[in-house]
């Protein structure tokens, strides 16, 4: 693995945990795609780090199990903001 992709796993993996971040928002933060950002912590972090694999797929198991939360909230200020402009 190069360098420079060994140390963007490691720096998404630590914003990860560190933020309790999203991979769509890790992707956005570090401007790359949610397919990299998402290869990166499961294919490629079990082989740099496993500890921090471990607390990666933690945090990103809870984002998965609160995904339906977030939705609901997104579509509700939507028609919030529909609402209110018309």
């Amino acid at each position: 693995m190069r360098d420079y992709i060994r140390k963007r796993v490691l720096d998404v993996s630590r914003y990860i945990v560190d933020t309790k971040a999203t991979v769509r928002q890790a992707a956005a933060v570090f401007g790359v795609s949610k397919s990299t950002v998402h290869k990166d912590v499961t294919e490629r972090l079990p082989r740099v780090n496993k500890e921090l694999a471990r607390k990666v797929q933690k945090v990103l198991a809870r984002n998965k199990a609160e995904r339906h939360i977030r939705g609901g909230e997104a579509t509700r200020q939507k028609y919030r903001r529909e609402k209110r402009a018309s």
